[in-house]
């Protein structure tokens, strides 16, 4: 019989520490019209990183506000130029103009999304490390392309309906591809078991009046965490597990909620430690690799483009 040794996932942060941080980085971005805003992201980036845990052993950012504000000019000038471009399409103010405005925005965001994953996961993965050891993402962008237009294609032509599968091939295939040094992950979600569990979550959610959202959140969560896979080869592997629970989720969500309305929005950052907190410890992780025997294999990428595009465009990594 296997005997699985369980890992332990904590977040050991502070509401009055990270509001500090925040309020700083606030004041110092305003200050300087906006330019502080890569190192405001870095400080903010580290105190996560740095107070959440495993087996004790605290997770470290090695991204510096430097390669964040050189990421932050590029991302600017790329957004300004298809900005500009629709603006001066749009003010010709001809039908045909207009509507090949809005084709090129659109079309260019769509273009630019597995660009931006693709981007983001490699910069924020080789910048993070724990124990001295560096994560990694070895993905393809040509592969990540060809799943994205597939099924997206295919969403749109379901109406919808495949989008579950589309967003099951998209965290396979991208979570698959990271690795910490010489070991790596492994997602495997289905697209009509995650199709399943929504529709059921939505219709239930539907007649108890909002009451089951909860409920959801925890079917959710608990689906992209008991997925997922850290192999380490004939080492053995480390299965994750959940153990939220739908009352977990109510207690988390609607105290957030009045943490943030009764103070005025002061509360931002305790209400930030305490998702940071329920999140991890509701993950177990149990398995029979050796943490000890794992080696660095990743090379350093310090382009933080994608990862500034993404921020712009409201587009984040899901990990």
């Amino acid at each position: 019989m296997e005997i699985l040794t369980p890992k332990r996932l904590s977040f050991n942060g502070k509401g009055g520490d990270l509001f500090v941080i925040l309020i700083v980085n606030w004041l110092l971005t305003v200050v300087t019209l906006g330019i502080y805003y890569p190192w405001a992201k870095v400080r903010r980036l580290q105190y996560f990183y740095e107070h959440s845990e495993l087996d004790a052993h605290p997770f470290h950012f090695h991204g510096t506000g430097r390669e964040m504000f050189i990421g932050f000019i590029k991302a600017v000038l790329l957004f300004g130029a298809l900005y500009g471009v629709f603006i001066l399409l749009v003010m010709q103010q001809e039908a045909w103009a207009i509507i090949t405005a809005y084709i090129l925005f659109f079309g260019a965001f769509l273009l630019l999304t597995p660009l931006i994953i693709h981007g983001t996961y490699r910069y924020r993965m080789s910048r993070s490390s724990w124990r001295g050891i560096h994560f990694g993402y070895r993905g393809s962008l040509k592969e990540l392309y060809t799943i994205f237009i597939r099924d997206g294609l295919l969403t749109l032509i379901t109406f919808g309906i495949y989008g579950a599968w589309f967003q099951m091939n998209l965290r396979s295939y991208v979570l698959g591809h990271v690795r910490f040094g010489n070991s790596r992950f492994a997602y495997q979600g289905d697209g009509l078991e995650y199709f399943v569990l929504n529709l059921k979550g939505y219709l239930l959610t539907l007649v108890t009046l909002g009451i089951y959202a909860f409920w959801w959140q925890r079917d959710l969560f608990a689906y992209y965490v008991d997925h997922l896979r850290w192999d380490h080869g004939d080492r053995g592997s480390i299965k994750f597990r959940s153990t939220a629970t739908g009352g977990g989720f109510f207690g988390l969500l609607v105290g957030n909620f009045f943490l943030v309305l009764f103070t005025l929005g002061i509360g931002l950052a305790w209400a930030h430690v305490r998702t940071m907190r329920f999140v991890l410890s509701n993950i177990d992780l149990a398995g029979d690799a050796d943490l000890d025997k794992i080696t660095q294999t990743e090379q350093e990428h310090r382009d933080a483009t994608a990862d500034e595009l993404g921020d712009i465009m409201d587009i984040g990594i899901f990990l």
